[in-house]
Formats: C-alpha cells, sequence, structure tokens
C-alpha cells in the first residue's frame, strides 16, 4: 500500500507521529506532571528532617538567569539556556539527585516604566500581563521547573526582603581590622567608649545627632553622599558606570550621559574588592568572566602621595595622589586634576599668576573662566572617550601651584579629561619622560620633561632630544638625588622600596593597594522599582524603617513620569515621580527609638533594578517563609560550603557573559555581606558558571538601511529579494526590531516542542552562537518520528517491542550510547548527545527486527532529558505506571563499550600498505611487530633497512625505510 496515495495513506497515518500528536502529548503530559508535583523539590525540613531516602540523595541547585518579561514574549533564541538547563537537571534526577530547578521573574525596571509613560498603563498591569504571556510559552516547552518555587521581584512579599537586606547593609560597616562586615552598633560601642576616635577628636557624647549621623555615614556599607554621578538627563535619572556604553550614552535608550555632581544612595562595594578578587580563584566560571571581573576591579600596588598646596584662600592643603611609579618622583614636573576633583573649586585663584604661560590658559583671561569651560567641555565626554589615546592633548592651568615633596621644585597644577576620578584619587603626578600620555600633554603647554631613568636604546637622558618618552621597569634610576635620600644607581624595584619606605618616614605618603572598582551608585529617579526603606527625620539624619514596617510598598501614582529634559542639557536636577506624592512622603511613625510619633519625610528615590536579582537563589530556597529571609538548615543544604565548592553556592548557574560586571559582581557583594552578618553559610552566590551562545538569524536590510522581514525574503540570481528589491544580508541578533525574530509558537504548530528543543540543543556546541535556520528543525522532527516508529505501529498503535535478546551488535551500539550520552550530558555537551542518540536509533531502524524490549526501554531513558514528552508517551506505552522523569538512567556495561578489534592502519613512506584488525589493548611493542610481519608491508619495503618506526598503538604504525 503507497504511502503516497491518500486515500491509502490514512490507515498508515493514523497513529504516525505528528505536529498534532505532539501537541496532544505534550499537553496531557504537562497537566499531569503539574497535577503530580513531578518537579517538586523537597526542603529537608519540616517532615523531612533526617529522611534518611533524601540525605543519601546528593542535591543540585540548577539556575538560569533572571527573565525580564519583555511585552514581545519570547523568540527561539530566548529558551537556549532553559532548555539546557532543563535538559541537565532531568540527567541530574535520573543520577540519583535531589535537584532544585524553577524560574522567576525579574520584573522591575524601565522597560514597563516607559510603557507605563506611554501609554497611562500601570507598570504592574503590563509587566504582569507580560509574565503570563511568557508563563504559556515556557510552560509549552516542558520545562521541569518547581512552580510552587516561583515568584516575581515586584511581589511585596518578595521585596519585603530585598528592602530587609538594605537595611542589614545600611546597619553594618566594614571592619577592616576583622576583615569583615559588622553591624553599625559595634562601631558606635568603639565610639563611645573612646577605644575609636572621633573625626576631629571630641568624645562621641558631645557630637549632635546630625554629627553622629555625618560620621557613621562614612563607614556604613550603605550611604547617601554628594559625589559625581552619571547623569542622563534624556532619562531623567543617574546610572551606574556599568550602565554606560563606550561612547556616553545610556545603555537604555542611548541618551547623551554627563558627569553631575548629586546626593545619591552608594553601596560601598569597594570595601569587598579584595575579597571579591580573591575568592574568583575556587570558582568554576570561565576564565574570560573572570579576567573581566579582575580587570573591572582593578588592583594595583604602589604609594600614596601628599604634595603640598595652598589653596585660592591661603589655607595650607594637599593633592594625595596614587602611583604605580613611585621610583620616579623626582621626575614629576607638574600636576594634573580631573575636572571633577573636589579640590579644584578651592584652589582657583581671581587672576592668573605672573609670568602664566599664553598656552595654560586656554585664551580665557581669568582661572575661573578658564576652568569653567573646561568642565562643562570634559563633562560631555564619556570616560572611554577621555582614556582614548587622542593626538592632541587638551587642559587648563588651575592658577595653583603645588610643591614636589622630594625636589622641593613647585609644580603647576592643571586639568585635563585624560584623568579620571574613577580611578587612583582623580589626581596624578606627571612624569613627562617616562608616560606616554604625559609625554604628549607636557609636549602640547611646554612643560619641562626631565628623565629619571636611564634609557638603555643610547638616546641620552636629555629629554629635549626626545621623539618619545622612555618608560622601563628594569632600567636604572638617575637624577633621583636628596641630602636625605637617594634614588641614583639603584633598580626600578630598589627605588620604589626605598622612596615608599622614605615617604612613610617622612609622612607624606605610605605603601598602599588601589583599586579601579568604585562604590555601586544605587539610587534612581524612577517609579517602578522597589522603595528604600529610609525616612529622613527633621534634621536629615537617615533612619531605617523597622522589620514590621516592611514591605513599603510602593504608592499609587498617577503621573509614572519622571522629570525629564533635553537630553543635552547637563545642567539639571532630577525630579522623581514619587516626589509628587505628598501624602506618602510626609509620614508621621513611630521608629520604636524611644521618641515617639514624630514627622519624617520618605525617601523619593528607588532601588536600581539589579537590586531584586542580587539574592534571588536565596528566595528560590525558601520562598513562602515570612519569618525569615531564608531557613538556616535549608540554604545550607542547597548552598552551604561542600567538598570541591569551598565558599558554597549554586551548582550550576547558566546564562550570558554580558552580566559579568553587573549582576554578578553586584550579587557577589551582596552574599558576601549576608555571610558576614551570619545570615548564610554561602561566601559566594553561584559555584559554576556557565555562559550560553546566542541563537543568531539573518538580519535583511534594504538601500535605506532598515531592516526588512526576513519571512518575507526570496532568494535567486546569487541575491536576496525584498518586494523586487535587491537586500544586503548580515548574520546578527534576533529580534523584533530587526524583523527577523522567529517565535516558538512557530515551532511548535508545525513540529512540537520537543523537537524544538531537540534542534536548540543538536545546533552545536551550547557555548557557542549559532544561526537559526527553520529548515533544518525537519532534521530532528524526523529523528522523533524514527524513534515512534520503532517502538509504535503506526497503522494500529500497538506496541511493537519484544521479550527476546538482542543480537551483540545492537548491545555494542547500545552501551557505546549510553556510556557517551552520559559523559555528554554530565559535561554539557548536548549537540553530540543527541548525535549518539541518533546513531543508535538509526543502527535499530535498520536492523528491520522488532525491537528488544531490553534496548527500547534504554533508548527511551536516553532520550527522556533532552525530549521528555515523548518519551513519557513511550514509556507509559511501554507498560510502565511511574513518571520516566524519576527512572534511574541507564548505566553501561563496560564489556561492551570496549571494541573488541580495532583497525590499525599501517604506512609505508606515509602510503597505507595493510589495515591490520587489533585488540584495543595491543602494546607498542606487539603492534610494531605484527605490522612489520604484514606480507604487504614486507613487499613495500622491498628488503630496504629501516630508519624508524613511529607507533601510535592502537591505531597506526608508520615506517620510515633508510
Amino acid at each position: 500500500m503507497s504511502e503516497t496515495n491518500p486515500a491509502a495513506a490514512e490507515p498508515v497515518a493514523s497513529h504516525r507521529y505528528t505536529a498534532a500528536m505532539a501537541a496532544d502529548i505534550e499537553a496531557r503530559w504537562q497537566d499531569v506532571w503539574d497535577t503530580d508535583g513531578t518537579y517538586e523539590a523537597p526542603n529537608p525540613t519540616g517532615e523531612l528532617a533526617g529522611d534518611p531516602e533524601l540525605v543519601a540523595k546528593p542535591k543540585k541547585f540548577i539556575m538560569d538567569m533572571f527573565p525580564y518579561p519583555s511585552g514581545s514574549g519570547l523568540h527561539v533564541g530566548h529558551p537556549l539556556g532553559y532548555i539546557a538547563t532543563d535538559v541537565f537537571a532531568r540527567h541530574q534526577r535520573m543520577t540519583g539527585h535531589n535537584v532544585l530547578h524553577t524560574l522567576g521573574f525579574d520584573a522591575f525596571g524601565l522597560p514597563a516604566e516607559q510603557y507605563a509613560v506611554q501609554t497611562g498603563t500601570h507598570p504592574r498591569a503590563s509587566t504582569e500581563a507580560n509574565m503570563e504571556n511568557m508563563k504559556v510559552q515556557l510552560r509549552r516547552l516542558g520545562l521541569g521547573h518547581d512552580k510552587r518555587r516561583s515568584f516575581a521581584t515586584i511581589d511585596p512579599d518578595y521585596y519585603k526582603w530585598t528592602q530587609w537586606i538594605f537595611v542589614q547593609i545600611f546597619n553594618s560597616w566594614y571592619d577592616k581590622d576583622a576583615d569583615r562586615a559588622r553591624p553599625i552598633s559595634t562601631l558606635v560601642a568603639q565610639f563611645e567608649s573612646g577605644q575609636r576616635a572621633t573625626p576631629d577628636g571630641r568624645p562621641w557624647s558631645e557630637l549632635s545627632a546630625v554629627e553622629r549621623a555625618d560620621v557613621l555615614g562614612g563607614y556604613r556599607l550603605a550611604y547617601a553622599s554628594d559625589a559625581p554621578v552619571n547623569w542622563a538627563p534624556g532619562l531623567g535619572t543617574v546610572l551606574a558606570n556599568e550602565e554606560v556604553t563606550a561612547d556616553g550614552r545610556s545603555e537604555r535608550g542611548n541618551f547623551p550621559v554627563f558627569k553631575a555632581k548629586l546626593r545619591q544612595w552608594n553601596m560601598r562595594i569597594t570595601a569587598y574588592a579584595d575579597r571579591l578578587l580573591s575568592d574568583l580563584d575556587a570558582l568554576d566560571w570561565p576564565e574570560a568572566i573572570k579576567l573581566q571581573q579582575r580587570n573591572w576591579i582593578g588592583r594595583s600596588e604602589g604609594a600614596r602621595v601628599d604634595f603640598p598646596v595652598t589653596d585660592a584662600a591661603g589655607n595650607d592643603a594637599a593633592i594625595t595622589v596614587f602611583t604605580t611609579r613611585q621610583d620616579t618622583l623626582f621626575g614629576a614636573t607638574y600636576m594634573v586634576l580631573a575636572p571633577e576633583h573636589e579640590l579644584v573649586g578651592a584652589l582657583v585663584p581671581a587672576v592668573w599668576p605672573e609670568g602664566t604661560h599664553e598656552v595654560w590658559t586656554g585664551g580665557h583671561a581669568t582661572p575661573a573662566a578658564a576652568v569653567d569651560a573646561y568642565r562643562k567641555q570634559a563633562a560631555s565626554k564619556s570616560d572611554v572617550e577621555r582614556q582614548a589615546e587622542a593626538k592632541d592633548k587638551t587642559g587648563v592651568f588651575t592658577g595653583a601651584y603645588a610643591t614636589n615633596p622630594v625636589s622641593g621644585e613647585p609644580v603647576p597644577v592643571f586639568i585635563s579629561d585624560y584623568v579620571l576620578m574613577g580611578y587612583g584619587t582623580g589626581a596624578i603626578m606627571a612624569v613627562p619622560a617616562h608616560d606616554g600620555r604625559d609625554f604628549a600633554f607636557a609636549r602640547a603647554f611646554e612643560l619641562p620633561i626631565r628623565s629619571v631613568i636611564e634609557p638603555t636604546d643610547g638616546r641620552g637622558t636629555d629629554p629635549s632630544t626626545w621623539e618619545d618618552v622612555f618608560s622601563s621597569n628594569d632600567g636604572t634610576i638617575v637624577n633621583s638625588a636628596r641630602t636625605d635620600v637617594t634614588l641614583d644607581g639603584l633598580s626600578v624595584g630598589e627605588a620604589k622600596a626605598r622612596i615608599t619606605e622614605w615617604l612613610t618616614e617622612s609622612g607624606i605618603g605610605e605603601g598602599t593597594v588601589n583599586f579601579r572598582l568604585r562604590d555601586w551608585l544605587f539610587s534612581r529617579q524612577r517609579y517602578w522599582g522597589e522603595p528604600f526603606p529610609i525616612v529622613y527625620d527633621e534634621d536629615g539624619v537617615a533612619h531605617a524603617l523597622p522589620e514590621s514596617m516592611l514591605p513599603l510598598e510602593l504608592p499609587e501614582v498617577d503621573d509614572y513620569t519622571p522629570r525629564t529634559f533635553d537630553p543635552d542639557d547637563a545642567d539639571t536636577q532630577p525630579e522623581t515621580p514619587l516626589s509628587r506624592n505628598a501624602d506618602w512622603v510626609d509620614v508621621e511613625l513611630d521608629l520604636g527609638l524611644g521618641e515617639g510619633v514624630k514627622r519624617y519625610r520618605r525617601e523619593t528615590n528607588t532601588m536600581p533594578n539589579w537590586a531584586g536579582s542580587c539574592w534571588y537563589e536565596l528566595r528560590y530556597l525558601d520562598p513562602h517563609n515570612s519569618e525569615k529571609l531564608v531557613d538556616p538548615a535549608v540554604e545550607q543544604y542547597w548552598m552551604g560550603p561542600r567538598e570541591g565548592q569551598p565558599h558554597g553556592g549554586v551548582d550550576l548557574y547558566v546564562g550570558g557573559a554580558e552580566h559579568a560586571v553587573l549582576h554578578l559582581l553586584y550579587a557577589r557583594f551582596w552574599s558576601k555581606v549576608l555571610f558576614d552578618l551570619g545570615h548564610v553559610s554561602s561566601v559566594e552566590p553561584f559555584h559554576k558558571l556557565y555562559n550560553q551562545g546566542m541563537i543568531q538569524a539573518y538580519v535583511y536590510r534594504d538601500s535605506r538601511g532598515i531592516a526588512v522581514p526576513a519571512a518575507e525574503i526570496a532568494e535567486h540570481a546569487g541575491g536576496y529579494w525584498y518586494g523586487g528589491e535587491r537586500v544586503s544580508r548580515v548574520l546578527g541578533k534576533m529580534g523584533k526590531s530587526l524583523k527577523n525574530a522567529v517565535t516558538p509558537d512557530e515551532i511548535f504548530v508545525e513540529y512540537g516542542a520537543d523537537t524544538l528543543r531537540l534542534y536548540e540543543m543538536a545546533m552545536g556546541p551550547l557555548d557557542v552562537s549559532r544561526p537559526w535556520d527553520t529548515r533544518a528543525v525537519v532534521g530532528q522532527y524526523r529523528l522523533l518520528q524514527r524513534l515512534w516508529r520503532n517502538v509504535v505501529d503506526e497503522a494500529t498503535g500497538e506496541v511493537t517491542v519484544v521479550d527476546a535478546e538482542p543480537d551483540e551488535a545492537t548491545l555494542r551500539a547500545l552501551h557505546k550510547a549510553i556510556d557517551g550520552v552520559g559523559q555528554d550530558m554530565t559535561a554539557l555537551r548536548f549537540n553530540t548527545a543527541i548525535a549518539k542518540v541518533t546513531e543508535l536509533n538509526n543502527h535499530l531502524t535498520k536492523s528491520g527486527t522488532p525491537l528488544a524490549r531490553s534496548v527500547a526501554e534504554p533508548l527511551v531513558l536516553l532520550v527522556a532529558p533532552l525530549a521528555p514528552h515523548i518519551a513519557e508517551e513511550l514509556w507509559h506505552r511501554l507498560g510502565h505506571r511511574d513518571s520516566v522523569v524519576h527512572q534511574d538512567f541507564p548505566v553501561a556495561d563496560p564489556a561492551y563499550v570496549v571494541d573488541e578489534t580495532v583497525t590499525c592502519v599501517v604506512q609505508v613512506k606515509g602510503k597505507v600498505k595493510a589495515r591490520l584488525e587489533v585488540s584495543p589493548e595491543i602494546s607498542d611493542t606487539e603492534l610494531e611487530a605484527l605490522a612489520l610481519a604484514d606480507a604487504g608491508v614486507v613487499a613495500a619495503l622491498g628488503g630496504a633497512g629501516i630508519r624508524k618506526v613511529i607507533v601510535r598503538a592502537p591505531k597506526l604504525v608508520n615506517i620510515v625505510p633508510a
């Protein structure tokens, strides 16, 4: 009966695996899994405390990076990581692990607020609608999540604890002697007892409440300060350094970002710089991510040096620099401050000093005019632009002179945009003979250049004859002596040690360690974020709300729009949506301080969108605990330190590499604070990190450069056409705006969810980006159809397996697949696992005989992590009542994994002259003897002697005649 005859084909196809059958199977089993709680992971508490069966199981905590609920839903690129963690989690369940795998939503942030501004829809309404849409799409994929543990960061029951953590950080300080965070009350006790002196030496009891608050603010791990920030007028908010692009624009919205001085909340992440750096070594993370964090933290050893200066009012002051080349201190001939440096305003005199070079003034009549104009110019540039190696160096003289503390010479003080507040002290001593940027600046501004390192290239020590700098870490010091200290004749290393010792003895500096890392700007002038649990009293002192007043929920507002400004107008101040809600801002509260009810003003900034994702791994552990952040026993079980994981943390964390210095660094900081304060046992949040690649798609653009719909492209005449016009094609991201997005729903309808899962895992190595090709999806669909046919009769729907012994070839194919697939699953090599399953299934298909039950059942179990719906269906059709999800993964018989023989190729003069069937365990000596005795080899040698025999047992022998 021919299947090409529609009338005749119907009975044959009535039980064929089709997209319609896949949809029915998938929906049915998803319902069963939900009803039965198949994926629920028990905690070792309550009734299960001490359960021997649970205690005997190893645990595995597997996480995906928090998804944000986009209004456009998922495209096929989004689920790549989710499918991968699901496959891994399923395999871990089948190998005896208690697996925690769930997913929530990181739902605060700018997109929902921008949508609210445009449409008037409350951000919660649009966000919850988006979440429901994504939940439907994710459920359709058959992801094995413990749904009891899911949540969104916008749930008040969740952000109550985000606020609670903020309060813990606010009420903590970093004790350098103990090398950990401690409650702020321990610092207060030190001030009260006199163990620690106050800044001005007065007893603690004599300080006013405002003065005490100011002192403690200098120590708190969460503090408010007036500091240079990244101000984006077009967004109406300030941004963290990590949220500003390389070209000085906002990551979201692409607005210009300026430097401005505003009072904002900060997290003192710099206190943890050393620990954030050193603890990376024990983490199982990609080296590229570790390197990014090391570079961002930027540890460097050097010296702090104070350069005396007199300000415009005649007061003595000092400009402090950090340098890693203190050996060149005698060569410092001028200084440069960042335009934002706090001393600049105090240094600028009313008039230019006598003898000021014209080139130093920038053409301005007064120092104040020159500095003001230059500061505005620098504010419009990004840090990256300012650090770029520009040919022309810019800057202006402040009108002030400092004193080089070793030479005693006056050195002019400039401001220039090549010096940043984000590194060191925001001030440098310029040694133009031995630094490229300083050399260029000195030439441009006709400043002295003095060599203090002996050049080794014969150019001499007169820099006026040089074309470029001489910078060396292994030279000899010259021109560096005074009566009480001389560096001349020393090596660079010796000079560093000697001058650092002298600086310390003289009280004008000391050896120190500096970090590139800056404190984390933690304020946003937006509505859709966690409110700060902070109120201010009538004196402006900040107080944390007691736990009984948490969560502090967002109030309803009529207008979600922060006040935005001309994107190019840097001279503006933020105005937040919350500040316009007077009834919420001004409140009367009893904070439990023994002062009764008092009037307070709430903080009207909100937390950044990173706050909720700094600790969400902990909420997955204990999502319904209303009394504690997390039950200590639960946290210890899932995340506590153990062999191979000395810092504890999530066992596998999968997500994009783009979060290397944002979320990952912030979450590590919060975890360490919570550990120091005794709330968790894990020092690190994520032990193993894996970065999946990206699914890409072709972007087609017309002559205007506008993206056109990829689905409507015609390919002919060696090109690509849209509406009769030839268009360009380039491989790029997939997305709605690029008109090349393919939704999972389209693939579900055409092939089913299991096919989509298989295709995404089979496309290539998980950590490598790969192009999407809808036409190639059918290959995995056919694999599932062949698998189905090997177990089920397409005409009757009956199971066709038999209770017979398989032949040896089949046993070998089966056990090799079991062995290989198991190893691949553990190593996240899902593409090669699928290749091995395909090879086995093809072998079984070609046999032409009914499948033995002893082969069919392991085959289904091999497929179960990858294509769980069809595996569950076949498992039950094979007569089992329990879910395939919790069956044991097959174990390979070693006797069938090892080949009985392998083929050894024998070459003479590089040409194959024999093929020998040998044991895979054969020794080099035995193989060489066999090869030399082979008749074909003997004939090829023709009596010639042998110069060399290269043996690579068991597969190669290469004979080189004399």
